[in-house]
C-alpha cells in the first residue's frame, strides 16, 4: 500500500522530472508535440512565471474553458506551482452557465479556446462582456463580473480585449526564478488548488474546493489500483475539466512518471489511431466511449495489442461491454472506479486481478487510506453487510467544502467527517460495493451528472410554462436521458421542438430534454408532493423503454 504523500502538485511534477528527466511525459500525436518530463516541467514553470507577471496571487481563482489542449495541461501544473486555484469550466456550457460559474467563483482570469463543436466561445464572451471589445488586455471592467480582469485566448489571432497564450509565455521573463521558488515554498499541501462545479439539488452548481493533498493522494492510489508504472503510456480521451481527465488521467500519470497521451476532442477513430500509433498501454473512458470505439466500422483494422489497463467509470458498465473491452480490445486489467467530485474523486475501485463478475456487478472496494461505510439514511447508523443504505466515506480525499456555501458543506459532510454521497449501495463481506440507486434526484447521462432541479429552474423562465418536472428515463446508448413533463399556462400551446429550441445555446446540449411531454396534472402524494417515480413509470410505457 502506497504511503500518503505530502507534496504540492507543482512539487510532485518537479520531483518526477528530477527522477526521469528524459522520459516522455506528454505526447499529442496530431500536433506532432512531444515533451520529456524535464521539458514539460520547464514549460509549466515558464507559464507559472507568466501568470505571476500578470499579478496572479496565491489563492486567486483562474478559470479555464477548453478541450484537452496542451495549454490546458500546462495551466493545470503552472497554476499549481503558484498556488492559483484552477476553476474548471465544462466545455458544454453555454452563456448562462458560464456567467454563473465565473460570477460564483470570483474568477479574475479566464483562459479559453475560440470555439468548440460548433459553439463560438468568443461570441459568447463578447455577448456576456460587451465592454471587452473596447478594453485593453488585462484591464477589463465589467458590471456583470466585477472580479474578472484577464481574458486569454488559446490561438494565433488577436482579438479585442484579450491576451494570447504566447503573451503569457513572453511575460515569463518579467518574473525571476527566485520569485517562483519563493512562491512555491510558500504553498501548503492543504491549500485549495482546484475548483470543479457540480450541479446542485437546489438548482445551482456548487464549487467543490479540492486541495493538493486531496488530489495528489487520490491520484497515487488510483495509479496503484491500476498497476500503473513509468513504463505505461496512457491515452486520455476523457475531458480534463472533469476529475476523470485531470486526476485519474494526468495526475495519476505524473505520480509514477507514465506518459500522458491526450486526445483533444473525443472521437472513437481518434482514440483508436492514437492507441495504435503510440502503443498505448492504458485507456480511460465512460462506457459509451468504449461502445463507440468497438462499434467503429474499421475497429478490426487497428492494432490495440499494447493495451493492458485503464479505467471505466461514470456510469454502470454492462457485462457485454466489459467482455468486449477485455476480449476485443485486450484490456485484460481494466478497472472500474466510483466516486464523485467531492471525493477528489475516486472512493472505490476494482483491482486489476478482480473477476469479471466483480468488475461488472460492483464498483470495487475502498482505495487505500479511505473509509467507506453503508448507513441507514433515516438514523445514520451503519447497517450490516448485505443491506442497502447510503454510501458514506471519510479520509484524505474528502473536499475542503463548497465555495461560499457553508450550509451545503454542512449538509454533505457530517460532524464525524464522513461525506454523504447520496448514493444507495450494498457492501459485501469483502468490502466490495454495489451501487443500487440514488437518494438524490440525479440523472447520469453518458457519464455527465445532471440535476433535474437545474433544468426545471431554467425552464420555469419560459413564458408559456406554468410548471415543469424533469426525470431521468433509461436509454440504451447513454444509460439515462432527460425527460421534461410540462404544464402550460392557461390558453398557451407549445411543441416539444419549441421547448428544445428555447434551450439551445442557453444550457449544455446534454441537459436539453430528449423527451418532452405536455400534461394537465402531475401524480401527487396526499401531502402535495410530485411523485417522480410515477412519471418514470409513465415514461416506460410511453416511450416503450
Amino acid at each position: 500500500m502506497a504511503e500518503r504523500i505530502h507534496l504540492t502538485i507543482g512539487k510532485l511534477l518537479e520531483k518526477t522530472a528530477e527522477k526521469a528527466p528524459d522520459h516522455e511525459a506528454v505526447v499529442y500525436t496530431g500536433l506532432g508535440l512531444r515533451y520529456t518530463y524535464q521539458q514539460f516541467d520547464q514549460l509549466c514553470r515558464k507559464a507559472a512565471k507568466g501568470l505571476m507577471a500578470l499579478g496572479i496571487q496565491k489563492g486567486e481563482h483562474i478559470a479555464i474553458w477548453a478541450s484537452n489542449r496542451p495549454e490546458w495541461l500546462t495551466v493545470q501544473f503552472a497554476a499549481a506551482k503558484i498556488g492559483a486555484v484552477l476553476v474548471t469550466v465544462n466545455t458544454n456550457y453555454q452563456l448562462s452557465e458560464l456567467e454563473y460559474v465565473l460570477k460564483q467563483s470570483d474568477s479574475t482570469t479566464l483562459l479559453f479556446m475560440d470555439s468548440y463543436r460548433g459553439t463560438s466561445y468568443t461570441d459568447i464572451l463578447y455577448e456576456l462582456l460587451p465592454e471587452l471589445r473596447n478594453s485593453k488586455a488585462g484591464e477589463l471592467k465589467s458590471d456583470r463580473l466585477p472580479f474578472l480582469k484577464h481574458i486569454m485566448l488559446f490561438g494565433k489571432n488577436r482579438k479585442p480585449g484579450m491576451y494570447l497564450w504566447e503573451d503569457l509565455l513572453e511575460k515569463a521573463s518579467l518574473t525571476s526564478e527566485k520569485e517562483l521558488e519563493e512562491r512555491m515554498a510558500s504553498l501548503n499541501e492543504h491549500d485549495v488548488i482546484n475548483m470543479q462545479y457540480t450541479s446542485g439539488t437546489t438548482g445551482f452548481p456548487k464549487g467543490v474546493m479540492l486541495t493538493h493533498y486531496n488530489l495528489a493522494n487520490n491520484a497515487v492510489n488510483i495509479a496503484e489500483c491500476m498497476n500503473l508504472t513509468a513504463n505505461d503510456r496512457m491515452c486520455i480521451p476523457v475531458p480534463f475539466f472533469h476529475c476523470f481527465g485531470c486526476v485519474l488521467g494526468n495526475l495519476a500519470c505524473v505520480t509514477v512518471g507514465a506518459t500522458m497521451v491526450p486526445v483533444q476532442e473525443f472521437s472513437p477513430r481518434e482514440v483508436l489511431k492514437t492507441v495504435e500509433s503510440e502503443r498505448c498501454t492504458a485507456l480511460h473512458g465512460v462506457p459509451t466511449m468504449f461502445i463507440a470505439e468497438m462499434n467503429d466500422e474499421d475497429f478490426a483494422s487497428y492494432n490495440l495489442s499494447s493495451l493492458r489497463t485503464g479505467i471505466m467509470a461514470g456510469s454502470n458498465c454492462p457485462t457485454e461491454v466489459m467482455k468486449g473491452v477485455i476480449e476485443k480490445m485486450g484490456i485484460s486489467e481494466i478497472t472500474i472506479a466510483y466516486g464523485q467530485t467531492e471525493a477528489s474523486p475516486v472512493i472505490t475501485q476494482t483491482r486489476v486481478h478482480d473477476s469479471l463478475k466483480r468488475r461488472v456487478e460492483t464498483v470495487g472496494r475502498a482505495l487505500p487510506h479511505i473509509e467507506v461505510k453503508i448507513t441507514d439514511p433515516d438514523n445514520n447508523r451503519e447497517v450490516e453487510r448485505g443491506r442497502q443504505g447510503e454510501l458514506c466515506t471519510r479520509g484524505y480525499h474528502v473536499m475542503k467544502g463548497y465555495y461560499k456555501n457553508p450550509q451545503a458543506t454542512a449538509a454533505a459532510i457530517d460532524d464525524e467527517g464522513f461525506l454523504h454521497t447520496g448514493d444507495l449501495a450494498v457492501m459485501d463481506d469483502d468490502g466490495y460495493c454495489r451501487i443500487t440507486g440514488r437518494l438524490k434526484d440525479m440523472i447520469i447521462r453518458g457519464g455527465e451528472n445532471i440535476y433535474p432541479r437545474e433544468i426545471e429552474e431554467f425552464l420555469y423562465q419560459h413564458p408559456k410554462i406554468l410548471d415543469v418536472q424533469v426525470v431521468g428515463v433509461p436509454d440504451e446508448t447513454f444509460g439515462e436521458e432527460v425527460s421534461a413533463w410540462i404544464k402550460l399556462k392557461n390558453g398557451e400551446h407549445a411543441t416539444a421542438e419549441e421547448i428544445r429550441e428555447y434551450c439551445k445555446g442557453k444550457i449544455a446540449r446534454y441537459k436539453i430534454p430528449r423527451h418532452v411531454v405536455f400534461v394537465d396534472e402531475f401524480p401527487m402524494t396526499a401531502s402535495g408532493k410530485v411523485q417522480k417515480f410515477k412519471l418514470r413509470e409513465q415514461a416506460h410505457e410511453m416511450f416503450k423503454l
